[in-house]
């Protein structure tokens, strides 16, 4: 049985893929396919495993547990058991703590793989960083945490921490494992086609009706609503509608290019560390953003105001 794993990472269409997955638990399985997603792996199943264990002995008997399930799905003649669980990376307030992406990716990606022994394949999607900062920052607000300042800004606009690292991080925790890397701006609204190429499949179940768009973070208006009901002054976000964009123009257009330069990384080849997949549907019609240029440099081309719901 191969072990596909779903790394996430959050905020980048993680939900949607997961609620998708459990929707289609019934024919995947008619497929040979099994499905852990985060209501199994965050119910002890993984526990000492993506966090450093605290007690001796500790992470040996998680490992221990995890080869026990896995090898009771491999008896039920599964070809494939996808595990799909975003905090394998690590957490947003996590990223936020050390203001750099998941700074020990490579640590529990490695413990994760202890558990199983072997993995196939490993699947990241990355979305462009001030995107994912702010998609983050909302979510943090929405569960109490208070606005970014303006030093914390213009700290992870600073930071040199880009996805090349996460995934060379990765790659290292996972030495013999094939590494795919997609863009959330491509397969945000697919995550059918993300299972195509997650677990190499020709056919997928459909998508219901009306598309998934799952955990959505909270627009201007929302968090506006929030701030008040805390108490707090909603005047102190910007106006307007549709998505919170926290960074400046000039912030903002720092981390586009360094998207610019992990995706023209990722073109080239990554080094032979990962390979990138781009396009989940040639020449059909998308809702998302255009593509990071092939070349270095910046772009006056933007990105507001798309994808206003987004997570």
């Amino acid at each position: 049985m191969d072990i596909v794993l779903h790394l996430g990472a959050h905020r980048a269409g993680s939900t949607s893929f997961q609620t998708y997955l459990r929707g289609a638990e019934v024919p995947l399985a008619g497929q040979g396919i099994g499905f852990w997603g985060p209501w199994r792996t965050r119910k002890g199943l993984l526990h000492g495993l993506m966090e450093p264990a605290l007690r001796p002995g500790a992470e040996r008997h998680a490992r221990g547990r995890v080869r026990l399930a896995a090898e009771a799905s491999a008896r039920r003649g599964l070809a494939v058991l996808l595990v799909s669980d975003e905090n394998m990376l690590g957490s947003p307030r996590g990223c936020l703590r050390a203001r750099r992406l998941y700074p020990d990716a490579g640590a529990r990606v490695a413990r994760v793989l202890g558990g199983f022994g072997s993995v196939r394949r490993a699947v990241l999607q990355i979305r462009s960083p001030e995107m994912w900062w702010a998609s983050a920052l909302g979510y943090l607000v929405a569960r109490g945490g208070a606005l970014p300042d303006a030093a914390l800004l213009k700290a992870l606009a600073a930071q040199t921490r880009g996805w090349r690292e996460v995934i060379a991080d990765i790659a290292c925790a996972l030495p013999r494992t094939e590494l795919l890397v997609t863009p959330f701006e491509r397969f945000v609204s697919r995550p059918d086609r993300l299972l195509r190429r997650a677990a190499a499949l020709r056919f997928a179940p459909p998508m219901p009706p009306g598309g998934i768009w799952a955990h959505r973070g909270p627009d201007l208006a929302g968090l506006r609503a929030l701030l008040a009901d805390r108490g707090e002054d909603p005047r102190v976000l910007p106006e307007g509608e549709g998505r919170w964009m926290p960074f400046s123009a000039e912030q903002a257009a720092c981390l586009r290019e360094s998207y610019a330069d992990d995706l023209f990384w990722l073109r080239a080849g990554a080094d032979g560390l990962a390979r990138l997949t781009e396009d989940p549907e040639p020449g059909q019609d998308r809702i998302n953003w255009p593509p990071a240029p092939r070349e270095r440099g910046q772009t006056d081309d933007s990105q507001d105001g798309r994808l206003a719901q987004s997570r």
